[in-house]
Formats: structure tokens, C-alpha cells, sequence
């Protein structure tokens, strides 16, 4: 096996551990919110793994510190990578299913695609159309199984949804210049401001019954502080350093696909015809989105 094909089999290795470690976090997220609240869970889980994404990026020599000009961008980044990505998803497993969750995140792409006209002068092209339509197609296909008359707290967890979606879709167009650190310390950062916010205010505003986890609870926590947060980042860099991005980035599709048929296995989640037929329109939507990127 030469050289250039070792590395596409690593890299599509890495790939793998990374869509399985990132999807299995969805229904695991789900089960933990019955214990505690969402800010307060997901900050606690993620300012440990900043912890330890530092103390990785040390260990490997490398700086910790932020040039003074980089400040305002990363703390920019940190919200819409970490904060409203994070935040808001896992908020919005507390209204909406993980299938319905996971799908709607990852419709970024498309969202992207369309901020990429008025910030970078990117026009939409036909497929990028007919991105927007499969990609619409699917969620309303998906959320319109009982009909559009949405309660309150389905209406809410929604809003949640998209708004992560968007948000992290924006920050993907408007943060296209890299950070001039390395990228190990970049994420430390990203996750640890990020994660912070959400653990400060989970205590100040949810009012969390922290003797309320139990040990699966606990399993849960260390899953997304390690697994997700933790080498999910490791491999997802091995991934990108080894395959081209367009790959990598297609590959990240069997996230939500994965998410949705370990939730049904988990969690029982309906897993039918209409189920799958959204996540055909909807994911096709965002390969097409992608194939523009």
C-alpha cells in the first residue's frame, strides 16, 4: 500500500470514529436532559474538555496563547461554534425529537450556501436552487407528519434547532480566515469560552438538582466530555489532513443519518417511511450545498 492510499484509508478511519463518536451524542444528549438541564449539562461537559484539549495542546508544545488581535474572532467564533451550535441543539432536545433535532442542525450547509451571496458576492447557481428546495422539501416533510399546528414547546425547540443551523452557518462564512494559532488551541478556546457561558448561566438561570444524575447519567456526561468533545476533535483534524475537504465534509452526513437510527434504537424513536424519505431530501439538499463548498 503506497503512501497517498494509507493515508485516504487513515483518514476515512478517522472519519468513521468521527461520525459514530459525534451521532451517538445526540440520543445519549436526549437521556441526560431527563436528569439535567441543558445549558448546565453541556457547559459542564464541554469546559472539562477544554480542559483537557489545553492540557493535550500543551502536552504537544504548543501555545495556549491568543494574539491580541485575534480576541475579537475568536470570541465571535466561539459563539456561533460553540454557544449557538452547542447551546441551542442541545436546548433544543428538550422540545423536539432527536431525529427532527439532528436533521434541521444539519441543514448548515445550505444556510451557508445562501449567506455566501450577500457577505461574499457568491451567487446561487441552479443547483444551489436545488438544494434549497430538496433541503425545505425534507424538513417540511419531516415536522408536517401531524400537520403544521405546532404547540408551543414544538414551536420553541424549532426556533432552537434553526437557529443553531443558521447561526454556526454564518459563523462558517464569516470566520473563513483561520485563527493564527494552532487548530487543537483554537477549539480549547472555542470550547471552553463557549462552554462556560452555558455552565454560568445554567447555574444561575435552570437552578440544576445536581445530586438528580445517576450513574447512567454520569456515563452519559463522561461520553460527551470525552467522545465528542474530545477525540472527536483529534480524529476530525486526522480527517481533514488527510482527506480533501469536500470528502470530509460529505462524509459528515452519516452523523445525522446514524443519529436518527441509534435513537430509534435507543430511545425508540419512529423510524419509518416518512422518517427516511426526509432524511433522503433533506440530506441531498446538503450534499448539494456542499459540493458548491
Amino acid at each position: 500500500m503506497d503512501t497517498t492510499q494509507r493515508d485516504r484509508s487513515i483518514g476515512f478511519l478517522c472519519l468513521v470514529v468521527t461520525a459514530f463518536g459525534w451521532a451517538l451524542n445526540w440520543p445519549l444528549m436526549k437521556l441526560l436532559l431527563q436528569q439535567w438541564p441543558p445549558l448546565f449539562a453541556r457547559g459542564l461537559a464541554g469546559t472539562c474538555a477544554a480542559l483537557i484539549l489545553g492540557s493535550l495542546a500543551l502536552a504537544r508544545g504548543q501555545s495556549l496563547a491568543v494574539p491580541r488581535e485575534a480576541v475579537p474572532r475568536l470570541l465571535f467564533a466561539s459563539f456561533t461554534n460553540v454557544f449557538a451550535w452547542m447551546g441551542f441543539g442541545t436546548m433544543a432536545m428538550k422540545f423536539v425529537s432527536v431525529g427532527e433535532g439532528a436533521l434541521l442542525a444539519y441543514t448548515m450547509p445550505i444556510w451557508a450556501m445562501l449567506f455566501a451571496w450577500p457577505a461574499l458576492g457568491i451567487r446561487p447557481a441552479l443547483r444551489d436552487c436545488a438544494a434549497l428546495v430538496l433541503g425545505t422539501a425534507g424538513v417540511a416533510l419531516l415536522l408536517g407528519g401531524g400537520g403544521f399546528a405546532f404547540s408551543a414547546d414544538k414551536l420553541t425547540g424549532i426556533a432552537l434547532a434553526l437557529a443553531c443551523a443558521t447561526l454556526f452557518a454564518l459563523g462558517n462564512v464569516l470566520n473563513r480566515k483561520p485563527l493564527p494559532m494552532p487548530p487543537l488551541t483554537v477549539v480549547a478556546w472555542q470550547v471552553g469560552i463557549g462552554c462556560l457561558v452555558m455552565l454560568v448561566l445554567g447555574v444561575l438561570f435552570e437552578q440544576p438538582n445536581y445530586t438528580a444524575i445517576t450513574p447512567f447519567g454520569l456515563f452519559c456526561l463522561t461520553y460527551m466530555t470525552l467522545m465528542p468533545m474530545g477525540i472527536c476533535y483529534l480524529t476530525w483534524f486526522e480527517t481533514l489532513r488527510r482527506l480533501p475537504p469536500t470528502s470530509a465534509s460529505t462524509g459528515m452526513l452519516l452523523v445525522p443519518v446514524i443519529g436518527v437510527i441509534s435513537a430509534a434504537i435507543i430511545l425508540g424513536e419512529p423510524l419509518g417511511l416518512r422518517e427516511i424519505g426526509a432524511m433522503v431530501l433533506t440530506l441531498g439538499g446538503v450534499t448539494l450545498a456542499l459540493q458548491r463548498a
